[in-house]
């Protein structure tokens, strides 16, 4: 695990602008947040960046099907992004666009860069093959079921050939095999990085990188020998989003380069794990230091999807129980390490289990009997229980899920989490302190038990924060604590004393649904 003083550039996969959110880019960004948030509270300085990728044939045929101007297009579509991850309290330090002036020079420089360092690396060729606009590349023979693509079904290949500019990616694959065997945590989870090693023995091909005829595009900067002006293929525009995002070519762009983590979707491993490293070490560049890719929603054993056709509105979902609500099912039920089934029932279940009848109930529990039983003033007894030890524990299991040391399990850390939940509602049944409160002489017993619950109720506000920020501060505000919860360092937490901290009974955490 890295120095927790050390920086965390976090990035995620930049959003492809020919649609509005769906469920696949909520996963990512609420994932992505949360890592961000607990690194924060770790101590770490970080820098979280997100994005829109905005080139390419698809979005010029989509632009030009309703008649407006690709710019016009992608520009409605960034603000629509950027309100969705607003609403769900993405904390995001940077939000690039790849039609951003800064961004199209600094992918330039980084091919130039390439150009002059492995002169080599670059050379033109006829080329044919399968297309996928979806896709945004040519597909293999194995990624072809029934003449369609595996990823976007619904979408017609397209037969295209001419002359392009192509990588010479072939020459990087003992350095990826190296790569993969000196650090095996390069790709994670392990599933993934084996995918990696398989696509490494069947042997890589050399890529095309651009594209003749398309002007929704970078100008690719060096020139063909028949003179035409090429674009630049997309997903070399596209990845190098995460280093021009520091500034590059600029003067401080090593001050954040390299990344400590990309996140990105199981689709996109060939990408981020083989080409971009690739890319890379041609212009002789740090590599990032850990590629994370989560799994897919599925919904009825669908993948969520706009181009397969499976629709449930995001929307509608977010506000059904709110952001909050929205953002911990989806971390709690979606393993961050594969995939997972989202449906509306699941989710009413475990909001009214866990949340309304859970942490919401214990909240407001405890708050009252606070006020009821000590005149609202939290008692001084820090006297440490049973029960304090074993939230201990179920706390180092949660740093220990997210803070990288075991990979970034965001379900495992909710687990953790809600054991807290689960052992404060079981110590009020056990010590039941409205019996306790009829009996003077049980006063000590009494605020004892209070004082307990009320730092078990500050530990889950502190660490459910990255999580939950909104309802997380809401319900450290109503134990009358100091400062905001997503501020609270987690080294602090297991040492808060509660003492003379004044309760204040809020609006519910989490109404019961009526549904």
């Amino acid at each position: 695990m890295a120095d927790p003083k050390e920086k965390f550039y976090i990035t995620t996969a930049i959003d492809y602008a020919n649609g509005d959110p769906h469920f696949g880019h909520a996963l990512e960004k609420i994932g992505a947040d949360a890592i961000a948030r607990f690194q924060r509270q770790l101590g770490r300085p970080v820098h979280f960046l997100i994005g829109m990728d905005e080139h390419g044939q698809k979005v010029a045929q989509t632009a030009a099907a309703q008649g407006i101007e690709p710019q016009a297009f992608v520009d409605r579509v960034a603000e629509r992004f950027r309100g969705t991850w607003d609403r769900l309290g993405i904390s995001y330090d940077q939000f690039i666009r790849t039609t951003d002036a800064a961004h199209k020079s600094g992918v330039r420089a980084l091919i130039k860069r390439i150009h002059e360092s492995s002169p080599d690396d670059f050379y033109e060729k006829t080329y044919e093959g399968w297309y996928c606009v979806g896709c945004e590349l040519f597909k293999r023979v194995d990624e072809i079921v029934d003449g369609k693509c595996v990823l976007h079904p619904t979408r017609e290949l397209q037969w295209t050939q001419e002359r392009n500019w192509f990588f010479r990616l072939t020459k990087y694959q003992p350095f990826l095999e190296r790569l993969l065997a000196e650090r095996p945590d390069f790709i994670q989870p392990e599933s993934r990085r084996n995918e990696i090693l398989g696509l490494l023995a069947q042997g890589l091909e050399d890529i095309s990188i651009t594209r003749s005829k398309l002007d929704w595009a970078i100008p690719f900067p060096i020139a063909s020998a028949n003179g035409e002006q090429q674009g630049t293929w997309v997903w070399f525009d596209a990845l190098p989003n995460y280093l021009t995002a520091t500034g590059y070519p600029g003067k401080e762009w090593h001050d954040r380069w390299p990344a400590q983590l990309h996140i990105i979707g199981k689709d996109i491993t060939r990408l981020h794990c083989v080409i971009w490293p690739a890319m890379l070490q041609a212009a002789e560049l740090p590599l990032p230091e850990r590629v994370w890719a989560h799994g897919f929603i599925s919904f009825g054993g669908e993948r969520f999807s706009k181009s397969a056709g499976v629709k449930i509105d995001l929307d509608d979902t977010i506000g059904r129980f709110g952001p909050d609500a929205f953002r911990y099912f989806l971390l709690r039920e979606i393993p961050f390490d594969g995939d997972g089934t989202f449906s509306l029932e699941r989710f009413d279940a475990v909001y009214t289990s866990e949340l309304a009848n859970g942490l919401g109930n214990l909240a407001s529990r405890v708050i009252a009997m606070v006020e009821k039983y000590c005149a609202g003033v939290v008692p001084d007894s820090n006297t440490r229980i049973e029960l304090d030890a074993l939230d201990s524990a179920d706390l180092a299991g949660a740093r220990s899920a997210m803070d990288g040391s075991r990979g970034y399990l965001c379900h495992e850390a909710l687990a953790c989490v809600a054991r807290l939940t689960e052992r404060a509602n079981l110590h009020i049944q056990q010590t039941q302190p409205w019996v306790l409160a009829k009996d003077p002489a049980n006063r000590a017993k009494l605020e004892e038990t209070l004082a307990t619950l009320v730092r078990s109720l500050a530990r889950q506000a502190a660490y459910l924060a990255p999580f939950m920020p909104g309802k997380a501060e809401a319900l450290w505000s109503q134990l009358g604590a100091p400062d905001k919860a997503p501020e609270v360092l987690f080294g602090d937490v297991e040492s808060l004393d509660a003492g003379g901290w004044r309760v204040t009974k809020g609006e519910g955490l989490f109404p019961r649904p009526l549904l």
